[in-house]
Formats: C-alpha cells, sequence, structure tokens
C-alpha cells in the first residue's frame, strides 16, 4: 500500500479544536495523486490524451479525532474489477498509529471530448505507469 505523511495545518482545524471534515476529504486527495505521481503518471500526458481523472462517490468513515499539533499518514491502495471504474481505499491514521479515518471513493478515467468514462481505465494507467504495482495493476513484463 502507497502511504503519504501529511502535516496538519492550523486551517484544517475547525471550532472544536480537532480537524474539520473537509480536510480529511483533502488529505485524501493528496494521497492519491501523490500515488499516481509516484507510480509515474504525467498528468500532462493524460490531458494529451484527452483524459481525465474523475471520482464519482467518496465515504469517509471517522473513527477517531484528529487533533492539531501533528501529521496524518495517509495509505492509498487501489482495487480493479472489470467495469469503468475502480475503487480506491484509504486509511488515515495518527503518529501513535491509531485509525482515525477510511476513505473509500470510486474513481474512473473521463474522455474529455466524449464526456463518457473510458471503458477500461485500467489499461490506460498500465500503459503510462512505470510502477503499476502502486496502483494496484501488474507490472509490464518485457
Amino acid at each position: 500500500m502507497f502511504r503519504v505523511t501529511i502535516a496538519v495545518r492550523a486551517d484544517d482545524i475547525d471550532a472544536n479544536g480537532h480537524v474539520r471534515g473537509p480536510a480529511y476529504l483533502a488529505y485524501a486527495d493528496h494521497a492519491r495523486w501523490s500515488c499516481v505521481r509516484a507510480a509515474g503518471i504525467d498528468l500532462a500526458e493524460l490531458a494529451e490524451r484527452r483524459i481525465g481523472p474523475v471520482n464519482l462517490e467518496t465515504t469517509v468513515r471517522f473513527h477517531r479525532e484528529l487533533v492539531p499539533g501533528g501529521e496524518v499518514e495517509v495509505g492509498c491502495e487501489f482495487h480493479w474489477g472489470t467495469g469503468k471504474t475502480c475503487r480506491v481505499t484509504q486509511e488515515l491514521r495518527a503518529p501513535d498509529g491509531t485509525l482515525v479515518a477510511d476513505v473509500s471513493s470510486v474513481s474512473g478515467l473521463l474522455d474529455l471530448d466524449r464526456r463518457r468514462l473510458v471503458a477500461d481505465p485500467g489499461a490506460y494507467w498500465l500503459e503510462l505507469a512505470a510502477r503499476p504495482e502502486l496502483l494496484g495493476l501488474a507490472p509490464k513484463t518485457t
């Protein structure tokens, strides 16, 4: 599972003194993009192909408070089926390892000209990725 550590910023804190809900979504988004980049995907190349990643559904389950003054570790794991989408599961953990939230998203790749999801998004990622295993895809064989 890909992991990234993110600093909790002062503006992530709500009136109750803990991290506000939208910040959890921002942490999850940051981790997904970091994972895609770490896999070697060039977002400019996707744009040249007129393909763009889209998030179709996101569910956040909160387990514990995340408080100011620290960091959060966010994991990212892609799960592929046979359709036009994949599921991305993410765990957000406090510095002591405590699970503070989990995020589940359904994502796809949008054909920017036709405004429709591409039929096999994994094939696009696999073609472009230097490290497809970070995206839950079988590495290329030569």
